[in-house]
């Protein structure tokens, strides 16, 4: 068995970032840049007012006096150069007129027909926003980010429509054994439900891929070989259950018949010791255990960061943070082992049951307790490292 760490190390390994498309910049919500974009103006691209006031050409003074020689609103200019005892009534957003240097705010003015007098709160602020105080033209946003919609925002504001973002990723979700029905259908007595495939494809379109889930491959060569041969065209496939030594777990042998160039098989951590990796039609293939808690597991640990890394954000493992335990733990044994807990107040506690195959205590978590190889038993108050589920 291997580590999580060279397990993970070997996954991305398999994992090279997608090709580029372009797409409108209404349709890259949550999609990852593959090109820097580049500002094609300045931001404000004139000198604005920040407030409702009026635009005088001198620093105000309590008791002076102007003449307002017209208006302007955002969208509209005023063209001419103000002069000295001028004032332009001038509203938030819109150009400040050449020659002025404050706006004054309205509420600290008095008007009397086309003139104005200063009251005695005003002050040396200049209520402008100068041209080119947000961004410069030329300003780019780095490729290799996930667009918020802040990004979207900002974007729209650098008048760039259309964006080079990575190819959503299309994986094939595959369950395997005889033993499953999907929801809905009846369900023999020596049969169960298959679920962990759900939660899959839902972490799966949650982090920008395209899930395709694929016929039940039964536990004999021809469903398993017809089931994977769908999986031709995707750029990962993901294999549930079937991928241990048991008699009846084909996945390696098959995968490998037809062309699998197998990376690795079972690492040291629980739950989820009987994974597999390895490169299968040119891509990348996951084989997760069948225990529902370990597959999800799994898909946290080794999914995610390997579709993070086809869409180019990077080789990182899932984000471990650090927390303190509310409750004692026992020493760990040679394998990671990967607790569902709860997040509380007083720290993180572990579910008092942590069978793999007990999907209500997942459901229930909020946390992977993460207690690594050979650690000590650790009393309430210590530090402990914890993925956020």
């Amino acid at each position: 068995m291997i580590s999580v760490e060279e397990a993970l190390a070997r996954v991305l390994d398999l994992c090279a970032p997608l090709e580029a498309e372009t797409v409108p910049l209404a349709a890259a919500a949550g999609r990852v840049l593959a090109a820097p974009a580049e500002s094609r103006r300045q931001q404000p691209p004139f000198d604005a007012a920040s407030m409702d006031g009026y635009a005088i050409p001198s620093l105000p003074q309590p008791g002076d006096s102007y003449q307002v020689v017209g208006e302007a609103a955002a969208g509209h200019r005023f063209d001419r150069h103000l002069q000295r005892g001028e004032a332009l009534r001038i509203f938030t957003g819109a150009p400040v007129p050449k020659g002025a240097t404050h706006v004054v705010l309205q509420e600290d003015v008095t008007r009397d027909g086309d003139n104005i007098l200063l009251g005695d709160r005003v002050n040396s602020d200049t209520n402008i926003r100068p041209a080119g105080s947000d961004f410069a033209s030329g300003f780019q946003i780095d490729r290799g980010r996930r667009l918020r919609p802040a990004d979207l925002a900002l974007l729209a504001a650098m008048n760039v429509d259309r964006l080079q973002v990575t190819r959503r990723p299309e994986v094939a979700l595959i369950a395997t054994g005889d033993e499953l029905v999907m929801p809905g259908e009846n369900p023999r007595d020596d049969q169960i439900v298959a679920s962990n495939i759900f939660a899959l494809q839902a972490m799966v379109e949650a982090e920008g891929g395209i899930a395709r889930l694929l016929p039940i491959a039964r536990d004999n060569e021809a469903s398993l070989r017809g089931v994977l041969s769908l999986a031709e065209a995707v750029d990962m496939i993901v294999t549930i259950g079937g991928a241990s030594v048991g008699d009846h777990d084909l996945v390696g042998r098959v995968a490998a018949d037809m062309g699998l160039e197998r990376s690795f098989y079972r690492i040291a951590m629980r739950p989820g010791k009987p994974l597999m990796a390895g490169r299968l039609n040119g891509a990348p293939m996951l084989g997760l255990p069948g225990n529902p808690v370990s597959a999800i597991v799994c898909g946290h640990l080794f999914l995610l960061p390997a579709l993070r890394a086809l869409l180019g954000l990077g080789r990182h493992p899932a984000p471990m943070l650090r927390g303190v335990l509310a409750a004692p733990v026992a020493a760990n044994g040679a394998r990671a082992h990967y607790m569902r807990a709860k997040i509380t107040p007083k720290g993180l506690i572990p579910a008092d049951r942590q069978d793999s195959a007990l999907l209500s205590v997942l459901e229930t978590a909020d946390a992977l307790l993460l207690r690594p190889p050979h650690d000590q038993a650790r009393a309430a108050g210590e530090e402990a490292l914890y993925l956020k589920l």
